[in-house]
């Protein structure tokens, strides 16, 4: 043999990491292969236990009870130990700190469903902006403007707990009332129409092709000169998605507290009158196909 010219493996080692890295090869081959994988779910509903979402006062009616190492469901199962033991216990253990969230304050007169371009709750809720906007800032407000995606879940039938309010206006916004030209009111109901439809109160607005054909304040045509009282929310005042209400504003005044603030003492102050939560879509939007 020509020991100028050695052979490409020269011992062991080298012959071993060629195995090696050919199996890795193979592997990454079969790997690269498609593979078909079928799933199946198991529904997190509370079929196994019985359970069900809790207020403040029906916990362990709800959601069962531990006691030493068992844990008795609601559908009068016991788990003794386990994954389903340890859970319920830290379920349970936190419940006293959620009382607040769980506390029922006020009741619906049916359910309140979120449906474009405009419903029920959208109206109830910017009914609330409105009126709370003039009181806090004592001013005459004309028109309300909100985003729809501040409003987060539907207003449910029933008993309507803290925590329904909170997730339904999560946010930390705050109120404000901005004094516009009907042409910028006009800008703004323009560029909704020609992208998606908000939530207004105050303008009855009629939509076709992308375009506001009609736009009347109390019954009255939009006025181009005239300024109009407008409350809206901190959002939209500079870039929220996409208006800059605060653009060519005559006046701004930004209103203390959040707005889940303000639905919440407005649904506390509904059952303290003894009235249930309770609307009519006011038909602000009309759509012309």
């Amino acid at each position: 043999m020509d020991k100028r010219c050695p052979p490409l493996i020269t011992n062991k080692v080298m012959r071993n990491w060629l195995i090696i890295m050919l199996f890795l090869a193979e592997g990454f081959s079969l790997c690269a292969q498609e593979r078909t994988i079928t799933w199946t779910m198991d529904p997190v509903d509370g079929h196994r236990t019985g359970v069900v979402a809790s207020n403040a006062t029906n916990v362990n009616e709800a959601m069962g009870t531990v006691k030493g190492c068992t844990y008795y469901a609601p559908n009068g199962r016991e788990f003794r130990k386990g994954t389903v033991r340890n859970v319920a216990r830290i379920m349970l253990d936190a419940q006293p700190a959620m009382a607040k969230v769980k506390a029922v304050i006020g009741h619906s007169t049916r359910t309140m469903v979120r449906t474009y371009p405009e419903c029920e709750i959208y109206d109830w809720y910017i009914d609330e902006l409105m009126r709370a906007t003039a009181d806090s800032t004592d001013k005459r407000v004309d028109i309300g403007f909100a985003n729809r995606g501040g409003v987060r879940i539907d207003m449910p039938a029933g008993e309507v707990l803290y925590d329904d309010i909170m997730s339904m206006f999560p946010f930390r916004n705050y109120l404000c009332y901005v004094a516009l030209h009907g042409r910028d009111v006009r800008a703004l109901l323009d560029r909704m129409a020609a992208t998606t439809l908000q939530i207004v109160g105050g303008v009855k607005v009629t939509v076709k092709n992308g375009k506001i054909v009609s736009a009347l304040v109390n019954g009255e045509p939009l006025d181009d000169d005239r300024i109009y009282g407008v409350a809206t929310l901190n959002f939209l005042l500079d870039g929220g998605d996409g208006y800059k209400v605060a653009d060519n504003a005559v006046e701004i005044i930004k209103c203390k507290g959040y707005l889940y603030d303000t639905m919440l003492a407005y649904v506390q102050s509904l059952t303290a009158a003894g009235k249930p939560i309770e609307y009519q879509n006011q038909h602000w939007i009309t759509v012309i196909q």
